[in-house]
């Protein structure tokens, strides 16, 4: 059996909201129970609003829990061992325009506590892992939005991460971009790593992901494995559709 890489036991979160001499909590996720395997891509599939951010940033350790417990290799994980254990890439990742891509990578290589002869080394494989090495020399203001989601990727794995976290990684990108960041993922899998991403594209999570899991008001409503939808074209899109309207 796979090793359990993160564990999601009962999480809750509420946001406290104020405004106009109000307050106002939110329940932005109530009850969420995951399990992440070793060297699966696991997707997350939801309407907006469902959770599926809140869930990356509990993981990350960029928020905690209301309640529950979360758990990245059995440390919290905004623990520095937790963190250096994974790779972020967030739905709209920003650099620097000024800079160039071996710039904005140096600078985040140094925040991941990497030594400047280990990023030294890292960068020229890692620009070239993702198709940036012929524009090693350009200004990142220059860069399209395919090219800054590859710059992205590359900054998430620059630190040999043993996971990695993709929210929305094929957003707003043109089909071939979309094309190439599915092959980028498919070969992170095949180096060992374990992928998990969140995307509105059924489309997308059915070639690429082993396993779905579909949110729908802050809860987890539905667990599905490849083997559901694979053989039966339409299948993913019509459980979310069932599991988003119960």
């Amino acid at each position: 059996m796979k090793r359990v890489i993160v564990s999601i036991d009962g999480a809750g979160k509420i946001y406290h909201l104020r405004g106009l001499g109000r307050k106002m909590s939110v329940a932005a996720l109530s009850d969420f129970t995951l399990d992440i395997f070793e060297g699966e891509i696991l997707g997350l599939l939801g309407l907006n609003g469902a959770g599926k951010t809140t869930v990356m940033k509990l993981l990350t350790g960029l928020i905690f829990p209301t309640s529950g417990k979360v758990s990245v290799f059995g440390l919290d994980p905004r623990e520095p061992r937790a963190k250096n254990s994974i790779g972020f890439l967030p739905e709209l990742p920003y650099f620097p325009p000024h800079n160039t891509p071996y710039g904005a990578l140096r600078y985040y290589g140094l925040l991941s506590g990497m030594s400047g002869s280990a990023i030294a080394a890292a960068l020229p494989v890692v620009m070239e892992k993702v198709g940036l090495a012929p524009h090693a020399a350009k200004k990142i203001s220059e860069f399209s939005k395919g090219m800054l989601q590859r710059l992205g990727l590359a900054q998430a794995v620059l630190h040999s991460p043993e996971l990695l976290v993709l929210d929305e990684p094929v957003s707003g990108l043109d089909p071939l971009a979309i094309h190439d960041m599915r092959a980028l993922i498919s070969g992170m899998q095949a180096e060992g790593k374990t992928i998990f991403l969140s995307s509105h594209s059924i489309s997308e999570l059915e070639k690429i992901c082993d396993r779905v899991i579909i949110m729908a008001g802050g809860h987890k409503t539905l667990s599905v494995e490849r083997k559901n939808w694979e053989t039966a074209p339409g299948a993913l899109e019509s459980l979310f559709v069932e599991a988003v309207r119960r």
